[in-house]
């Protein structure tokens, strides 16, 4: 239930689909004569549209949670690298039996890098299908091909592809590789989704070390306009909203234990 309410929320509430509802009503309020509501849906929806595609809002709430979890310094042995999906393009490779990744692909570039560093690591790709209509391939069953055409032999991947959303994704993979006590494992994923990340395997008792990849932000952005092109001050807008209100919804729900999980 929490899998599909979440989903069904975000649908309406990401800044791009809401400025499209919030503009059909303007719209709608114009045909039956309804100022109010003509002239406040549009002006809500260039408003949203205005600051999420011209200014660096989006950097500015996306910076705080790439700086919460740093690089620690590379262990001299580590027994195990889980990398989360979201960094592959699901639909197009269903269709066409590729490895094409999306703008996290970092998290799997990282772990191919990982992998040649660590040869005794075991690589964890934990991630099945996210979507809640769309039909695609999960991450975990396409890493493979990436992953083997960069040089990671099979033998060493462990796949975890049923997991939809990050809780799963901590829960599932620790049933599946039974981490023992003494162990070292790195988590990879987007530096922006680490906080929720590390909260989420603490809670499952999955001790990990953060690696973050797929940074967004320089950090020196600052409060301004045209700080970046518009399609990527969206996408980051967006992203960091949707982050935002997922820490408070899985705190709120108790998954996780602060609504802005740091360092321990």
């Amino acid at each position: 239930m929490f899998f599909v309410v979440s989903k069904v929320f975000w649908f309406f509430i990401q800044p791009l689909n809401l400025a499209i509802f919030l503009l059909l009503a303007g719209v709608i309020g114009l045909f039956f004569g309804w100022r109010r509501l003509s002239v406040a849906g549009c002006v809500s929806a260039f408003l949203i549209l205005g600051l999420a595609t011209w200014t660096s809002l989006g950097a500015m709430l996306m910076n705080p949670l790439e700086e919460r979890f740093q690089r620690p310094s590379l262990p001299e042995k580590v027994d195990g690298i889980v990398v989360l999906g979201g960094g592959l393009e699901g639909a197009i490779n269903l269709a066409r039996g590729g490895y094409e990744m999306n703008s996290a692909g970092d998290r799997f570039v990282e772990a191919a890098v990982l992998a040649r560093r660590f040869p005794d690591a075991k690589i964890v790709i934990s991630g099945g299908v996210g979507t809640l209509v769309l039909e695609g391939e999960g991450d975990a069953d396409t890493a493979p091909r990436l992953l083997s055409a960069l040089g990671v032999a099979p033998e060493r991947m462990v796949l975890e592809n049923q997991s939809r959303n990050t809780y799963e994704n901590a829960v599932f993979t620790k049933r599946l590789v039974t981490p023992k006590p003494g162990e070292t494992w790195l988590l990879v994923t987007s530096a922006f989704h680490m906080p929720r990340s590390m909260a989420l395997f603490r809670k499952a008792d999955f001790s990990v070390l953060p690696w973050p990849v797929d940074y967004r932000t320089s950090g020196e952005e600052g409060v301004g306009f045209f700080r970046d092109n518009p399609q990527d001050s969206l996408q980051n807008t967006t992203m960091a909203i949707r982050e935002w209100i997922g820490l408070f919804a899985y705190w709120f729900s108790g998954r996780i234990d602060s609504p802005f999980p740091g360092p321990a």
